[in-house]
């Protein structure tokens, strides 16, 4: 694709649209970018850009027309509905994501993986499998490396994760290996219904051909329904039940069963990741590897060596007795149920933070089978303490800061328990990211010992 002497409109200045600025910019286009945070609220990365030679717009949004710009690129976490993005789709100008326009300056495979939960664990694994066989992967994508700031790199395959948000403005995209999780109430507040959520989801099969693959999640009905919408040869992956065809347990064992042969690949007790969640996983990861023609020997010497991903069950300490676990990377209800399932041991439950147009109800039933108390703080607290009620969960405690959500905890665990913050919400009402909220957690985790 030729950017030379483009009009370019890049919508947010977040981590993407600052590269795709940068990129599109080099790549000779003229480029606008505009974010309705103020100038002083942008700080250094607009005077950056600026000196780049991007014209930068602040506070406010231009109008969009046909006669101005070539191409409209908005940021992941930019909704549809804002007035340029919404402009240019009504004047036909053409909306690219990030990854859309990455991908048409990438030969090389490229493995997508999305859903709702498990994506950033996933993604990966991928990418420590594909090292392990030698393919020099680069890992990109919603897992923090914006993919089009890699196009120039020389890697033999893109490992890339893949949110709703991206894949929704996806136009010619087609991945090698589309991997799909799962599919569950999450970001309702932006997609409004679980169909709209579930084809946002689908897009990454939408230009795949036969010679490609898509490895679904045989357990889900959302995905398992994908299976008619790709082209694509399907791997089914199940932890639950015993495929003719794809990948699953048998009698105790990671086996990938394809054109009547079984393989085995290892012991599912020697996966490292703990969970019932990361063993699905960790059979996708194998689908994925198993579709690129990794060997078996070295899919599984990952899956016995990968240590996870931070903010994911991470074990952050162990203090009088008490195990602290981080898992801020869990942002919905059902990320959070998963991460309860993960323990045998007495929960206490730190949760909240900002509602994504989620139903608690599920999850405070689990709250109540697992956990000797619940914490609650941040925009969403109330909504999750009255389905906790209901559910006959107690004690319960509220707390007005994090710090004093981390402390309540404490007091409230006994040695043998654990601390486990899964907050079954977004971060945004408190920290820019969830990130920023499980370094916090960390941190005030490490000062308990004082």
């Amino acid at each position: 694709m030729d950017l030379l002497d483009k009009n370019i409109l890049v919508v947010g200045m977040a981590k993407s649209g600052v590269a795709v600025a940068r990129f599109a910019r080099e790549a000779g286009a003229r480029v606008t970018v505009c974010d309705a945070k103020s100038r002083e609220e942008l700080g250094e990365k607009a005077a950056e850009l600026e000196q780049a030679g991007v014209r930068v717009v602040a506070g406010s949004y231009p109008r969009v027309s046909r006669q101005e710009y070539d191409l409209v690129v908005p940021s992941p976490g930019v909704p549809l509905t804002v007035s340029p993005v919404a402009e240019a789709m009504a004047e036909g100008i053409p909306v690219f994501s990030e990854i859309e326009l990455a991908s048409r300056y990438i030969n090389q495979p490229l493995v997508a993986i999305t859903g709702t939960n498990g994506k950033t664990t996933t993604t990966s694994l991928i990418g420590a499998m594909t090292r392990q066989a030698g393919l020099k992967p680069c890992v990109a994508g919603n897992i923090g490396q914006p993919l089009i700031a890699e196009t120039r790199g020389d890697y033999g395959v893109y490992v890339v994760e893949v949110s709703s948000f991206q894949a929704e403005t996806t136009v010619e995209f087609r991945p090698r290996v589309a991997v799909i999780l799962n599919v569950t109430p999450d970001h309702l507040d932006r997609h409004g219904t679980m169909e709209n959520y579930a084809a946002a989801k689908a897009k990454i099969l939408a230009n795949q051909q036969p010679e490609d693959f898509a490895v679904l999640n045989y357990d889900d009905e959302w995905v398992r329904a994908m299976a008619a919408q790709t082209r694509a040869r399907v791997i089914f992956f199940s932890r639950t039940h015993r495929l003719e065809e794809g990948v699953c347990c048998e009698e105790g064992q990671v086996v990938v069963k394809s054109g009547g042969q079984t393989t085995v690949i290892c012991p599912a007790s020697e996966i490292a990741i703990p969970g019932a969640h990361n063993l699905e996983n960790a059979l996708a990861a194998v689908g994925a590897g198993w579709a690129l023609g990794i060997e078996a020997a070295d899919l599984a010497r990952t899956l016995k060596t990968f240590p996870g991903v931070p903010h994911r069950l991470e074990f952050v300490a162990e203090i009088q007795g008490v195990r602290y676990i981080n898992d801020s990377k869990g942002t919905n209800p059902d990320a959070a149920i998963k991460a309860l399932e993960a323990y045998e041991q007495p929960i206490v439950l730190i949760a909240g933070g900002k509602n994504k147009g989620s139903d608690f109800g599920l999850f405070a039933r689990k709250i109540k089978e697992k956990c000797r108390a619940l914490v609650l703080v941040g925009q969403a607290a109330p909504a999750i303490e009255a389905a906790a009620i209901e559910a006959g969960v107690s004690p319960i405690y509220r707390a007005s800061t994090f710090a004093e959500a981390v402390h309540l905890a404490a007091a409230a665990a006994r040695p043998g328990d654990v601390v486990l913050l899964s907050p079954a919400c977004a971060s945004w009402d408190m920290f820019n990211n969830y990130e920023e909220r499980g370094e916090l957690f960390k941190q005030l985790v490490h000062s308990l010992r004082r």
